[in-house]
């Protein structure tokens, strides 16, 4: 049990188990870490049935029952079969404790998938200890800023706590014109000179780095749908792409300009058609498509038909609310509410007179609408009375000579039906060629078409396995740098072979045990297999003594007398083997109990009983100490 005994103890500090380098068995685990592995194990096997248990014993005797009863029913939980209990973890022996232990690192996950997919290398190190330090920090307590100690300070303190500012960075990149990569090589500044303080270094880099990578998914997620249904190159595609995104930007402002003067241009651009067209021209600065300015400049220019007085009043008012006169702060408030009040009302009743000049604007423009749409309808009906007028016209100039008229007619339409019997035999000469062409190019096309879209998915399928390779390379290049990091960990010392030895002779142990334990079973099956023909040939003699017995037994009394023998034989006889099977039986429970009693007797019962007497004057001692509370309170 040795070997075992290093091995379990191994897969603990794996757990996370802390076991001291001293701890070499099972027999030498206390209770505290014999708590502390089940609960890792538990978190890692199933992080539901862990996580509300704590790995540390606490130190009153009623808290510990409570935990050692809780660690219990999750082990029962998770499928352990033995007996478990609190004595199981609180004053167990070292064969219970061995069981419990083997069925907990059994549990354990043994792939990355298993293991909640966790980085390895130095990223999954990185990731334990930002969890550890975290868990740390969330599990002491807030102490008030006058009581903190300069550690507390540092963890809870916001001295220094500083913005995330950022700023944007020029960062060096492989490729391009050999002017930029002369520029990155001698006149670019270096990056951590770029930011205007040091301290937004690192903030810049991680919006620098976190823009990259948002790029760098959103053209795989673009190239990966729509780039590939394209059958566009990258540089193609990109291309077109902006194309498109400035034909759509142009495309409003060609809409709001006005149309370029007919004639010969100018010269590259006119100035006055720029002008005109960015809001430059006009009185007043308002003419064009694009007017700019503030509200209150468009509210002037929506109301300049108004009283020059009024408005000039208005302007004054302005400037004296801008500047006030100096006066005393009575007169100061009261004029200033009075300005105030004017200037709201006079921004009421503009904003009033501005949404009655634009309903008044709807309006006309829904009865130029309609307007126009009259004048289509006229322009529609006049176009057809004209042409039904002509008609008509034609037909009266040729009334007078109506015989004429009528025979130049029927040549007229014989002649056209024979062209056009003439021209439906030349279509139909032409049409079965063309038709046989165009089926012929159509089934191209729809196998074309399937072709494509079969290299499409290939390609779509090429892709997803190339990006799960490379991060299936990325994932074994990570846990070989960490096999060589524990490699080279590991002490030089000790020989592979001696392991390899020692292996190799418990495999040859454990071969030799269930060499011997299958010879047992053909043992034991073929005693079974004779007890069980004895038997039987015993029942079938019995059966036919007592058939021919029974027979002679009504005429002879000494038969009689033989009979009841034989029957007594027979009773006596099933009594005999039966009392054999239950002497077999208690010699079976005599062995179990005898080795129940070496495995307490080597688990030091007295040492155990001693600490179970401890804990229980503990116990008392905490239960009478609570009843005194109660009766003081």
């Amino acid at each position: 049990m040795e070997e075992v005994d290093k091995i379990l103890i191994h897969s603990l500090r794996q757990a996370g188990t802390p076991v001291p380098p001293e701890v070499q068995s099972v027999r030498d685990l206390t209770p505290e870490l014999v708590v502390e592995a089940a609960v890792r194990c538990l978190r890692a096997v199933r992080p539901a049935l862990g996580a509300p248990l704590s790995p540390l014993l606490p130190p009153g005797i009623s808290a510990r029952f409570r935990l050692a009863s809780d660690l219990a029913a999750a082990c029962q939980e998770l499928g352990f079969g033995g007996d478990v209990g609190y004595q199981t973890f609180l004053y167990s022996s070292e064969h219970d404790t061995r069981r419990l232990l083997l069925f907990l690192v059994e549990k354990l996950p043994r792939d990355e998938s298993e293991r909640g997919a966790e980085p390895p290398g130095k990223s999954g190190a990185l990731l334990r200890a930002i969890g550890a330090r975290i868990q740390e920090q969330l599990g002491t307590p807030w102490v008030p800023p006058a009581c903190r100690t300069a550690r507390l300070q540092r963890l809870q303190g916001t001295g220094q706590l500083r913005p995330f500012v950022t700023c944007p960075l020029v960062l060096p990149q492989s490729g391009g014109p050999p002017e930029l990569q002369e520029y990155f090589g001698g006149a670019a500044p270096p990056v951590p000179a770029q930011p205007p303080l040091s301290v937004g270094t690192p903030p810049s880099l991680l919006e620098a780095h976190a823009t990259q990578l948002s790029a760098r998914h959103d053209w795989e997620a673009e190239w990966g749908g729509p780039g590939l249904a394209s059958r566009l190159p990258p540089q193609e595609y990109v291309g077109r792409k902006r194309l498109r995104a400035r034909l759509r930007a142009l495309e409003p402002l060609r809409q709001a300009c006005p149309p370029r003067p007919q004639g010969p241009p100018p010269g590259p651009l006119d100035p006055a058609w720029l002008q005109e067209a960015f809001g430059a021209g006009g009185v007043g600065g308002f003419g064009g498509a694009l007017p700019k300015g503030s509200r209150f400049t468009r509210t002037q220019h929506l109301t300049h038909e108004q009283d020059p007085q009024i408005l000039l009043q208005q302007i004054q008012a302005a400037a004296e609310t801008l500047h006030p006169s100096k006066s005393p702060e009575e007169d100061a408030g009261a004029r200033r509410a009075g300005e105030e009040a004017a200037l709201e009302e006079t921004l009421a009743r503009l904003e009033a007179e501005i949404e009655g000049c634009r309903g008044e604007v709807r309006d006309a423009q829904l009865s130029l609408t309609q307007a126009e749409a009259e004048v289509r309808q006229g322009r529609l009906v006049l176009g057809g009375r004209e042409d039904a007028l002509r008609l008509k016209a034609r037909a009266v100039e040729l009334l007078p000579d109506a015989e004429s008229n009528m025979a130049k007619l029927q040549l007229v339409v014989e002649a056209s039906s024979r062209r056009i019997v003439s021209l439906a035999g030349q279509w139909e000469r032409h049409r079965g060629p063309l038709l046989a062409e165009y089926r012929h190019l159509r089934a191209l096309r729809d196998s074309a078409q399937l072709e494509s879209s079969r290299r499409l998915s290939e390609i779509r399928s090429l892709h997803e396995r190339s990006r799960s390779a490379a991060a299936e390379a990325r994932r074994k290049e990570e846990l070989y740098k960490q096999l060589v990091a524990e490699l080279e960990a590991l002490p030089r010392d000790v020989s592979r072979a001696v392991y390899t030895q020692r292996i190799l002779e418990i495999v040859g142990n454990i071969r030799k045990q269930k060499e011997e334990i299958g010879k047992i079973l053909v043992d034991t099956r073929a005693l079974q297999k004779e007890i069980n023909s004895l038997v039987g040939k015993l029942e079938r003699t019995f059966s036919v003594t007592d058939e021919l017995l029974f027979k002679d037994a009504k005429r002879d009394e000494v038969v009689r007398k033989a009979y009841k023998y034989l029957a007594a034989l027979h009773e006596n006889c099933a009594q005999l083997i039966q009392t054999i099977e239950d002497t077999g039986t208690i010699q079976r429970e005599i062995r179990d109990l005898e080795e129940q009693i070496e495995g307490e007797t080597s688990a030091k019962p007295p040492a155990s009983l001693d600490r179970i007497l401890s804990d229980c004057r503990e116990l008392r001692e905490e239960n009478a100490l609570l009843a005194a509370r109660a009766r003081h309170a």
